[in-house]
């Protein structure tokens, strides 16, 4: 009884125990087709992704070689425009080859002036320099220029009032000086004139009389010391218009000085020395 009991129990829990494996082989045959339908549904999608990104890719990749052989094609009629250019721009360095050897040299040039511009633009800051200082030093000769205007001014009205009286003074001594002369000529004229009539009147007579030399030689010393006696007074008056000469062109050189100091010109003077009647005077 306690076997079949055990037995009968023992088959009851293999019984309960081989449905509860079946139970769970089920649950587990669930859970693994679960997983299964979820796993093929992620690889479907997955495949899907997969597919559809290569698909992109590939229709990317075909737009892009696309593009690139349009982009080729544009690169090589680039390239040949290039090469024209090319061809152009040699036969125009070609064409531009002495010009640009002229510039070359203009630049050579330049280079050597730019060199010497420190020097210039330091010159020219010293320049500023003395240019403040010339300026400064302007100024102060413009005001000293304004004063000594007026010190010319006055030194002028000065001049001119010793011009009009030194004038008048030489007018009245040229006037005076040049009566005299005359007078002194005339007389010597006259004088000059009386002893030639004389000499001749002389020699006539000594022609016209039949005197003996004793007779001749006492006239002739008589005439001779008359004519020593004139010639004496015509050097005297010589002498008296030599001594007036000389002080008419004394006075004129000191007028000309005079004039030369306040700086007026001698063109216009109106006097002229005078000859001296003396020779060697």
């Amino acid at each position: 009884e306690i076997e079949a009991k055990y037995t009968k129990k023992m088959q009851v829990l293999r019984d309960e125990l081989d449905l509860r494996r079946k139970t769970e082989i089920h649950e587990v045959e669930e859970r693994k087709n679960s997983q299964i339908s979820e796993l093929m549904r992620n690889h479907e999608k997955a495949f899907s992704d997969i597919k559809n990104y290569y698909n992109d890719i590939t229709l990317k990749n075909l737009a892009l070689i696309s593009l690139l052989k349009e982009q080729a094609e544009e690169m090589k009629k680039r390239e040949n425009h290039l090469e024209k250019e090319k061809a152009d721009v040699l036969l125009q360095n070609k064409q531009l080859k002495e010009p640009l050897q002229q510039a070359q040299e203009q630049v050579s040039e330049l280079q050597k002036k730019l060199a010497n511009y420190d020097k210039d633009k330091e010159a020219l800051t010293n320049t500023k320099a003395r240019l403040k200082v010339t300026q400064k030093e302007l100024k102060d000769l413009q005001w000293e220029h304004e004063v000594l205007e007026q010190r010319f001014s006055k030194v002028q009205e000065e001049r001119d009032e010793l011009y009009r009286k030194f004038t008048k003074a030489i007018n009245e001594v040229q006037q005076k000086t040049g009566f005299k002369n005359l007078l002194l000529e005339r007389k010597l004229k006259g004088l000059l004139s009386v002893l030639e009539k004389k000499e001749v009147e002389l020699s006539e007579v000594f022609a016209a009389s039949n005197l003996d030399p004793g007779a001749l030689s006492l006239v002739s010393h008589k005439l001779e010391d008359v004519l020593n006696s004139k010639n004496t007074t015509i050097k005297d008056l010589q002498l008296q218009l030599a001594r007036a000469c000389k002080a008419h062109n004394d006075m004129l050189q000191t007028f000309e000085a005079k004039l030369t100091a306040f700086g007026i010109p001698l063109d216009n003077l109106g006097f002229k020395p005078l000859a001296s009647p003396v020779p060697g005077q």
